[in-house]
């Protein structure tokens, strides 16, 4: 018998049982009502109720039974459309999925091309209004400055604009100079700094004061943690040229680690010098100053007075002076930071070769043309040295072969001369953003002494270090793209 079969029975049965029932209570009732009782029907009749009771019973079990497995069925009916259900969302998903990492993946491919011409274009349109200007003032004053390192010591050489967000190592490292960050806040700091660099100051800015509101709550406001955060919310709004309420959030982020770290802590100097960046970003080089020496100050008596860290405020601290064209102290402060690198990193260290530079602009400012042709010959003699050894009639500096050029007045490129000038760009590598202004700003020294020819050579020079070093950073983000392992990726040298 099938399903409905035996339900359609078990109903029959169900309804006889009722009436049979009723039919036995009567017949019950009858014998107990006359004059004559019969002990032996009423026992039949009471066993009979009985067993019809028992059957009603079992009947009934068996009704409810069947309407449980109707609702189990009609619940895995329901259950299995939605697996169907689900399941055509996860293919159609997956198809959506793949389509999006090829349109991003093609999207960064794209981005990362329109970046490298974007600096190309920069940069020649840098070049056309340097040569344009050649007379003026200004062109001088540009190639002066082109060097000149920016107020915050982990800072590149590179001059950022204040519309451009900052590094997540800069704001990082500015942030929190001196005092580590606690395993319960990096996630969150690290999100914030990642943000912030990127430019997406809409997240971060309530992110970061989210944390804020979290942090005084847990550990009240006086507390380093809390330090941190102002650090970098600070950051982010300078960044955001909201100067006013990143001044008061150093402020209120100095009182903090003074009173919790002590006056004499890295991380007060790390803030005091945040301060001095700020003033110095709205031309208040006065007011930065004291900042700048009382951080100084600090990491004197902290970490030494030959410490890396310690050149880097004497940077900023000469270039605040030289702003105000204090250039005797300037040429001290630049000169003793270019003693504590030699001493502590050695002669080829980034530091020292932009050091050099800075000092160089100096001398620029103050019409000693001399004193910083030597200055830049020195780092671009030396990137030659770490590249193809010792300088020999063979081999050549660039400035040397540039002057050799100027005095023949060599027109034929072919010449060995240019030739050994053709390979030199090469070595730029070696410091690629020092070098390369390194040579622009000798190109336009050499222009105001009216060496032309050597001015053209080293400008030509400067345009293949940039364009090369576009070309590797394109490789580079095209390789990562297409998830090619560090290791496997090969820098091919471009073909002269």
């Amino acid at each position: 018998m099938v399903k409905e079969e035996i339900v359609s029975n078990t109903k029959t049965v169900l309804q006889n049982l009722k009436a049979l029932h009723v039919e036995h209570l009567t017949l019950m009732s009858n014998l107990f009502e006359g004059n004559k009782k019969d002990p032996d029907k009423s026992e039949i009749v009471q066993k009979n109720i009985e067993n019809i009771e028992r059957g009603l019973g079992e009947a009934q079990a068996i009704s409810a039974l069947v309407s449980y497995l109707q609702n189990v069925e009609a619940e895995k009916q329901k259950l299995r459309t939605q697996v169907k259900r689900l399941f055509q969302e996860n293919a159609w998903l997956r198809d959506e999925l793949s389509n999006t990492q090829q349109k991003l993946q093609t999207s960064e491919q794209s981005v990362a091309q329109l970046e490298e011409e974007k600096k190309h274009l920069e940069f020649m349109v840098s070049v056309k209004k340097f040569d344009e200007s050649l007379e003026s003032e200004e062109c001088l004053e540009k190639s002066r400055t082109d060097l000149v390192v920016e107020l915050f010591p982990e800072d590149d050489t590179k001059d950022r604009s204040s519309t451009n967000p900052s590094s997540p190592n800069q704001l990082s490292t500015s942030a929190n100079a001196g005092y580590e960050i606690p395993a319960r806040l990096r996630t969150l700091h690290n999100l914030v700094i990642q943000y912030a660099s990127q430019g997406r100051y809409e997240v971060a800015v309530p992110l970061c004061k989210q944390a804020l509101e979290d942090l005084e709550k847990t550990s009240g406001h006086d507390h380093p943690d809390v330090a941190t955060m102002l650090n970098i919310l600070a950051l982010v709004y300078r960044d955001q040229n909201k100067y006013k309420e990143a001044s008061n959030l150093l402020n209120d982020a100095l009182a903090i680690r003074e009173k919790t770290l002590g006056e004499n802590h890295p991380a007060v100097a790390a803030t005091l010098n945040n301060l001095a960046v700020l003033y110095g970003k709205r031309g208040k080089y006065k007011d930065a100053e004291p900042f700048c020496k009382r951080a100084l100050e600090i990491r004197e008596n902290v970490l030494g007075k030959n410490h890396p860290d310690v050149a880097k405020q004497l940077n900023n601290l000469a270039l605040l002076c030289q702003n105000q064209n204090k250039y005797e102290e300037v040429e001290k402060y630049y000169r003793r930071a270019l003693e504590i690198y030699e001493l502590k990193l050695g002669p080829d260290d980034p530091n020292v070769a932009k050091t050099k530079n800075n000092l160089a602009s100096c001398y620029l400012k103050q019409g000693k043309y001399k004193e910083a042709e030597i200055l830049y010959k020195q780092v671009l003699t030396r990137a030659h040295e770490r590249e193809y050894g010792a300088i020999n009639g063979d081999n050549k500096p660039i400035w040397q072969v540039a002057e050799e050029r100027e005095e023949n007045k060599l027109n034929d490129k072919g010449n060995t001369q240019y030739s050994e000038y053709g390979r030199w760009h090469k070595a730029a590598k070696v410091d690629s953003p020092t070098v390369t202004t390194t040579l622009r700003n000798l190109g336009a020294l050499y222009k105001r002494q009216g060496k032309y020819e050597a001015a053209e050579t080293l400008e030509d020079c400067a345009m293949r270090c940039k364009r090369d070093a576009a070309d590797s950073v394109k490789q580079n983000k095209v390789a990562k793209i297409l998830g090619v392992p560090e290791d496997n990726r090969q820098q091919k040298a471009p073909k002269e």
